[in-house]
């Protein structure tokens, strides 16, 4: 999973390379999507953190939130994807 999540940030990295380029106006769109972004990957990552040094009884619970925090961040990341193809 750390791999993906290294992978989603190179792409947020070119997004935030698009975003530096693009109008005022889609200029602060941008801006505003792609903070909500790295607020989810920053969950995403104190919750690996959490899952690494969890001891085997909270593991699993841990496991979960980890997913739960993944799966939206990839959503997030889509839906931000789609709002950038539209400009």
């Amino acid at each position: 999973m750390q791999a993906e999540l290294n992978k989603l940030n190179a792409q947020v990295d070119e997004m935030k390379a698009k975003a530096a380029q693009a109008q005022a106006d889609t200029k602060i769109q941008y801006t505003s999507l792609l903070e909500e972004l790295q607020t989810r990957q920053v969950a995403v990552q104190k919750q690996l953190e959490k899952l690494q040094t969890a001891s085997q009884d909270a593991w699993e619970d841990i496991k979960i939130g980890v997913e739960a925090a993944w799966l939206d961040l990839q959503q997030s990341f889509q839906n931000a994807v789609a709002k950038f193809d539209q400009k």
